[in-house]
């Protein structure tokens, strides 16, 4: 009773700032995977016109989600009656003041029904973006028709819609009542997406940004690594030419475009090896994307370290095995799995294709083993869960220099207790 009351009180602040303030944009971002990445670009190509304000961590859930909104930041002590009534002293301030912000993007998140379509009390947002409709939560959702109704519902309940094409099955179009919607991706069948001409590990893709308000393409460098990890920057561009940006200022937006920590990173490792840090979490589709980036990079060796996806439900033995399936022992030296959703219906199914696998329990062994069979030059892709899994332990024991260890994710003091407690078990 007391965090929902909390979260009303919370709610109507916000309802009374965007009511206070309403040439402030929103644009909500939501769907099944590659939130966060989309959230941070497009925040990255607005901030080359607009004051924008946006929260570089997850914080898309009950509590969370209102307080990033309004810029006050998530209190440490959620049961301390004084906290909240200095965090709602916060909110008033904000609300009376004059606006310091001229687009909010926040991630909208969802682990169970009836969370997105709740915000939608909340807020009309001007733009919705719509990134993926992939398993997630299934303990929750069950099915795919029902991750489908949950996520679209944002492009119901907001001004505009933009959907990922590549990433959302076409057969949800039915779910759509809103007429205002256009799709992104990295396809041509995209009315916004990218077209590759060049890529490199260190450059990343150089290509032309198409428009369909624009006569001519715009040029630019994307610095991610991976097809998949370009949808996000094209749906910033798209928000950017949603919002009145023009040409020049959303290629300069695209270029300072970089991977978020733990989401198809790339690092330096020991003897010239090639780290992809993609830690933060997993998913049957970022697993799959991740993999098809590693088989396309060119290396004397390429190794996959492949943690269980966790919140799969009643289809996680089906949904690790169709990952294992898809390891192909023509283009990875080793597939190393940790956790024991992998560990015992990844790893035979990658056996059965012909790899060669080694299973362990925790990410520290794993990376050990890596270190031990790497070759100079190698590409290792590091991709897993973050509840049990932790991969980026296993990263840290390949890195070049222990300095890079603040380029990972889950680094704070409090997460580093969490995980020594963790790995103190085994």
């Amino acid at each position: 009773m007391f965090k929902k009351s909390i979260q009303l009180k919370l709610e109507g602040y916000v309802k009374k700032y965007l009511r206070k303030h309403p040439d402030i944009k929103l644009v909500i971002v939501t769907g099944s995977v590659g939130k966060t990445s989309t959230k941070v670009a497009i925040g990255t190509v607005l901030s080359e016109r607009f004051r924008v304000r946006l929260h570089e961590g997850n914080h898309n859930a009950e509590l969370s989600a209102p307080l990033a909104i309004l810029g006050i930041e998530y209190p440490d002590n959620l049961r301390s009656p004084m906290t909240w009534f200095r965090v709602f002293k916060a909110a008033r301030q904000r609300i009376n003041r004059p606006s310091d912000v001229d687009v909010i993007v926040q991630e909208v998140g969802s682990d169970r029904i009836g969370q997105v379509p709740h915000f939608g009390k909340l807020a009309t947002p001007d733009i919705a973006v719509v990134t993926a409709v992939s398993p997630e939560h299934m303990e929750f959702f069950i099915n795919l028709d029902t991750v489908a109704a949950e996520e679209l519902a944002a492009a119901n309940f907001s001004k505009l819609a933009l959907i990922n094409r590549d990433d959302i099955d076409g057969k949800y179009a039915a779910d759509l009542a809103n007429p205002n919607i256009d799709t992104y991706g990295t396809s041509a069948a995209a009315e916004y997406h990218f077209i590759d001409t060049d890529f490199t590990v260190i450059d990343g893709h150089k290509g032309n940004f198409v428009a369909p308000e624009w006569d001519d393409p715009v040029e630019a460098t994307i610095h991610v690594v991976g097809e998949h990890n370009l949808r996000p920057a094209v749906a910033a561009g798209a928000v950017a030419v949603k919002l009145g940006m023009s040409a020049s200022e959303v290629a300069k937006g695209l270029q300072k475009i970089h991977p978020v920590a733990g989401r198809m990173n790339p690092l330096r490792g020991v003897n010239d090896t090639v780290i992809l840090d993609d830690t933060y979490n997993s998913s049957p589709l970022a697993a799959e994307s991740a993999l098809k980036t590693l088989y396309n990079l060119t290396a004397p060796q390429k190794i996959a370290v492949l943690g269980s996806m966790n919140e799969l439900g009643a289809t996680s033995a089906q949904e690790h095995e169709r990952i294992g399936k898809l390891c192909d022992p023509n283009q990875l030296a080793w597939v190393i799995t940790v956790g024991e959703e992998a560990n015992k219906n990844l790893a035979p199914a990658a056996k059965a294709r012909g790899c060669q696998v080694k299973s362990f329990k925790t990410a520290v062994e794993a990376g050990g083993f890596v270190h031990k069979v790497l070759e100079q030059g190698a590409v290792i892709l590091f991709k897993g869960s973050q509840g049990g899994i932790f991969l980026e332990e296993g990263v840290k024991v390949v890195l070049h220099a222990t300095e890079e260890d603040s380029k990972l994710v889950r680094q704070s003091p409090q997460w580093i207790a969490k995980k020594q407690a963790f790995f103190g078990q085994f």
